[in-house]
């Protein structure tokens, strides 16, 4: 059993590098990228959960905190009903919640719901129906029904544009259990009739006609579409990605080995993104809708963000001007570990151009193009083979870049482990450090926490005007904005950015 006194020290003072102030507001976010890290033990109850229990606070003096849920128990405490620490990120309950919307997708592609009941489907998985819907809510951002109805809508559409079947087998075919039913869906989905579709179909297709899938992806108000955008469309790689005023759109490799299109735009009117899916199986949708949700941060409370940053003398004017700010993420965090590579000591800009050069040379090419979008940005399989002379990329980075991908290749490196590990294996690696791992984390691992302290635009904004802090200094200055320095990094390059493109509309 743990030393009593130390375990108990830890308990009252802080866990895992952050203070007790900063627990303190990571718990009151109920931010699910806390989940996992901590736990929270209540003395009154005697009971310990994860940070995303939905019970009401208890009393601050009644918490204590834990870097497990063995050190929890072995202080006394007692598993939560509700929350089921057991079932916390990284162990196997966890894992099995992504495993069983992958089970319950390929289950609707085979046509599951054509013959049983969303409860049918949630009893062959071994679950409640409440509980299936959640998981496709949190997950997909929509319903099983919804992606059923999909799935009938699209072979309907294969088989209006591909066969002279009545109507009526058509729906039948479909899975609709009536013409009416599968009229009413398809023109609400595709705004005309299936038979003005099949008038049409000899003519070039509609946009509103393609074999897509669009979910919704919601967010908490403000959220600063510009400047997310605006942060995409700098760093764009051509060929692989593409930003303009309706939003942004990319190629993205599947993990089943293919590709898919996808698209991002804000709803008017609507606290959600949209996001558009063409190409991929409905087996991949949940990697696909969680990769977005994570590139455009979704998830993130900037209420609490900000009243947690706003009364900071040096971000709280930045917060007050973009409260709606977010940590651009990325799609693939092998993909950032490798554009993070290519961006060191250069611009953005010629960044953007090494990234654009190493696709055509490794990426995997698309036939045919979507227009300017020509390739998946490659993997590290196809990475760790290529040949990189002649791209500009100095010598030291093409090392770098190389073993890069052989860690990942081989199994040395996985970006799925736990955060502070995968850091500290990227800053092990030949032309890696601090700063680039942090910045990995930042980006490609969602961490809200990271902060590339060593990074000297920071330390000349934090300095206000004068010679920039040392990365001590800057450190011990970011102590206050924890658990969020990723966004405190953010406001601080974003406000760099605006000094140096003063006509830039904020």
């Amino acid at each position: 059993m743990r030393d009593a006194p130390a375990a108990y020290r830890a308990a009252m003072e802080g866990v895992r590098g952050l203070s007790r102030r900063a627990l303190d507001r990571a718990r009151a976010s109920r931010d699910p990228r806390f989940d996992g890290k901590f736990f929270i033990a209540v003395t009154s109850t005697r009971i310990y959960c994860r940070p995303v229990c939905p019970v009401p606070s208890p009393k601050p003096a009644n918490i204590r905190y834990y870097d497990s849920a063995v050190s929890a128990a072995e202080a006394g405490y007692r598993p939560c009903l509700r929350c089921r620490p057991e079932a916390a990120p990284g162990t196997p309950a966890w894992l099995g919640t992504s495993a069983v919307v992958r089970r319950a997708l390929r289950l609707i592609q085979e046509g599951v719901l054509d013959e049983i009941s969303v409860d049918d489907l949630a009893g062959r998985l071994g679950i409640g129906p409440r509980h299936l819907h959640r998981l496709f809510v949190q997950h997909l951002g929509a319903a099983p029904l919804t992606v059923a109805q999909t799935r009938r809508l699209h072979f309907a559409k294969r088989l209006l544009d591909e066969t002279d079947l009545p109507m009526t087998e058509v729906a039948i075919a479909a899975g609709f259990g009536s013409v009416r039913r599968f009229n009413d869906a398809f023109q609400r989905t595709y705004a005309r009739a299936p038979r003005e579709i099949r008038k049409r179909r000899r003519v070039e297709p509609t946009p509103a006609a393609r074999d897509e899938v669009v979910l919704k992806l919601p967010f908490r108000p403000p959220y600063d579409w510009e400047q997310v955008l605006g942060f995409f469309a700098t760093r764009a790689v051509p060929g692989v990605e593409s930003v303009d005023a309706r939003g942004y759109r990319r190629i993205l490799a599947t993990r089943e080995g293919g590709t898919a299109l996808v698209a991002v735009s804000a709803l008017p009117g609507e606290h959600a993104l949209e996001l558009r899916v063409r190409g991929a199986s409905p087996s991949e949708l949940f990697h696909v809708a969680a990769a977005a949700r994570h590139a455009f941060d979704v998830a993130a409370d900037p209420g609490l963000v900000g009243q947690a940053l706003g009364s900071d003398p040096l971000l709280g004017p930045l917060v007050k001007k973009r409260p709606g700010l977010r940590v651009p993420g990325a799609w693939d965090p092998f993909e950032v570990a490798v554009r993070a590579v290519l961006g060191q000591q250069v611009s953005v800009a010629a960044a953007r151009t090494l990234a654009g050069r190493l696709v055509v040379r490794a990426g995997r090419a698309l036939q045919p193009a979507e227009g300017d979008l020509r390739y998946a940005f490659p993997d590290a399989g196809a990475l760790a083979g290529a040949s990189l002379d002649g791209l500009g990329i100095t010598g030291a980075r093409v090392r770098a870049l190389h073993g890069l991908a052989r860690a990942v290749a081989e199994g040395r490196l996985d970006f799925g482990g736990p955060s502070d590990e995968v850091t500290a294996a990227l800053a092990a690696l030949p032309g890696f450090g601090a700063w680039t791992a942090q910045y990995v984390a930042l980006r490609g691992l969602g961490e809200p926490d990271a902060f590339p302290e060593g990074d000297l635009v920071l330390r000349r904004m934090a300095a206000g005007g004068a010679a920039p802090l040392s990365t001590r200094a800057l450190a011990t200055l970011a102590e206050g904005w924890r658990p969020w320095r990723a966004y405190a990094a953010l406001h601080l390059w974003r406000a760099a950015g605006d000094a140096v493109r003063p006509k830039e509309k904020a």
